[in-house]
């Protein structure tokens, strides 16, 4: 119960608990779960048990998730499914700590090595999802001397998420690529402050996740910055696109999920994980992943 209470708090305001339609908390949607919840199910002539899972979320898949949370609801309104998105090296960190969880999905495979490592996933259950792309963006029509990664030095300002994020691992990753910083075996232990000196002491401002460097850039804070294809989703009049970085210097930005070892889960939380996983991995919710711009081709 305790780690139920922390998951929740932590989550707090950009936790999503959806209950067969969006927009957050509605006493016609819990109404629904429960009217659900008491009558007899169509395919098996037993009572829908009521039950919570715990989905924790890389931050750039908040907006698709919310979608295919309510898709899912609107057969399944008795599961409540809450969703703690942030980044994949945060919530990892979060498992580790022992908050409950029951999906984790995963912008990078790192943090998915590191959560099979210490025996935390349910064997068999990891796959890959999607596929994604760096980009270097910026205030549409900002005017902008910076074209891409390649003469990033020349931005007054840059956005960039820290070396544990997994966009700012893959950014780091391609300028080692191009040569702007020096060769290592983990890009992600090079500082902020190694970029900008190497970028020439330009101003960058390190954020937690991939959806504060998105809001540094609409926001006019920053003049530019990286972050995924699939996060200027619904910003196309905000945002121009100066850079689709390619696979060659980031490498594939996969992103995989599995279900995690859960001691807490009773046997309605546990089904309804497994179900939940396999729904995200159907076609239907294929389609969606790829209105929302990734690729679901990996």
């Amino acid at each position: 119960m305790k780690k139920k209470i922390l998951a929740a708090m932590l989550a707090g305001a950009m936790v999503l608990s959806m209950a067969g339609c969006s927009g957050g908390a509605d006493n016609s949607s819990d109404d629904t779960a429960s009217d659900s919840a008491s009558s007899e199910d169509s395919g098996s002539g037993e009572t829908a048990e009521e039950t919570e899972i715990q989905v924790f979320i890389a931050a750039s898949l908040n907006t698709v998730m919310t979608e295919l949370a309510d898709m899912y609801n609107e057969e399944h309104p008795e599961v409540k499914i809450t969703y703690n998105p942030d980044s994949s090296g945060t919530l990892l960190t979060q498992i580790q700590e022992g908050y409950e969880c029951d999906i984790f999905f995963s912008a990078a495979q790192k943090q998915m090595d590191d959560l099979e490592a210490d025996g935390l996933m349910v064997e068999g259950t990891r796959t890959d999802v999607v596929n994604n792309q760096v980009v270097v963006v910026s205030l549409k029509d900002s005017g902008t001397k910076v074209t891409g990664l390649e003469n990033l030095n020349e931005a007054e300002s840059i956005a960039l998420a820290g070396g544990s994020v997994p966009v700012g691992r893959y950014t780091r990753q391609a300028l080692v690529n191009l040569g702007t910083l020096p060769e290592t075996d983990d890009p992600a232990s090079i500082t902020t402050e190694e970029v900008s000196e190497a970028l020439g002491g330009v101003e960058i401002s390190e954020q937690d996740n991939v959806s504060k460097v998105l809001t540094a850039v609409v926001e006019g804070s920053c003049e530019v910055g990286t972050t995924y294809y699939s996060d200027t989703y619904g910003y196309e009049d905000d945002l121009d696109i100066l850079q689709t970085v390619s696979y060659d210097l980031t490498g594939d930005v996969i992103y995989p999920i599995a279900r995690v070892v859960n001691e807490e889960a009773d046997d309605a939380q546990t089904v309804a994980a497994e179900d939940f996983l396999q729904f995200i991995l159907s076609d239907e919710a294929k389609a969606v992943f790829d209105s929302y711009y990734f690729d679901t081709n990996v």
